[in-house]
């Protein structure tokens, strides 16, 4: 079950991803030159983005996928071009008008519906069982308290058909010293900070969730300069 930390944090994320944020959202999600640090954010995001998709067959053609947490919609409009029917949904009304924007000059975006509002919420999830074929939820869930992003999952694999794939932040030395550097920057450049969970603790919750302990899983780590996710498959049966 949700907290009241769950409301608080995506309040949060909100203020941040549909405020000062949105800009360099902008950026880091295209081809405009970026500082050194970021670039290597933007390279881990995109190492991320391919190997979520490499877990999907590369002929999407009648699968519907939920992009939970979809930014910019990047994820979104490379599972379209593979023929999938994808909705996106993202807090940020910003970020939302702009995957729209860039997904009119495509030729698949009659397949895309992208959504401002929760990504949990019953009306992007549905009322019924096995809505979407794979729930994607990339670095959608860091932010979040372990509780919290088990719960998420655990709603998610309610709507899947066939896999849900998530990322987590894994508590490394590395990246303990690199939030302690992103300190550094300004205040109102930096996101709400992300809760990164040791894999041993995350798979002891995972286990204690009914929903999810007897369900397969992959795990792949991307690492790349200020960018460290680890990538989560599960296999729902």
């Amino acid at each position: 079950m949700l907290g009241t930390t769950y409301q608080e944090r995506r309040a949060q994320l909100f203020a941040y991803f549909d405020g000062t944020a949105r800009e360099a959202w902008k950026r880091l999600t295209s081809d405009a030159p970026l500082s050194a640090i970021r670039a290597t954010v933007r390279a881990g995001r995109e190492a991320m983005r391919e190997t979520l998709l490499g877990w999907l067959p590369d002929d999407l053609s009648g699968r519907r996928i939920l992009d939970a947490g979809c930014g910019t919609g990047l994820l979104a409009l490379a599972a379209a071009a593979r023929g999938a029917e994808v909705v996106g949904v993202d807090l940020s009304p910003g970020l939302i008008a702009l995957a729209r924007e860039r997904a009119s000059a495509t030729p698949f975006a009659a397949r895309i519906t992208f959504l401002a509002g929760d990504m949990l919420a019953s009306d992007v999830l549905g009322h019924e069982d096995h809505r979407f074929d794979h729930v994607i939820a990339m670095d959608s869930l860091i932010h979040y308290q372990p509780a919290d992003a088990v719960a998420a999952i655990a709603m998610f694999t309610r709507s899947a058909r066939r896999s849900v794939l998530v990322t987590f932040a894994p508590l490394t030395f590395a990246l303990g010293a690199m939030h302690a550097a992103g300190r550094l920057f300004p205040r109102n450049n930096r996101a709400p900070a992300i809760v990164p969970v040791a894999a041993r603790a995350l798979r002891r919750r995972l286990a204690a969730e009914p929903m999810l302990a007897a369900m397969p899983a992959r795990r792949q780590r991307v690492a790349r300069g200020f960018y460290i996710s680890e990538a989560l498959e599960m296999v729902v049966r």
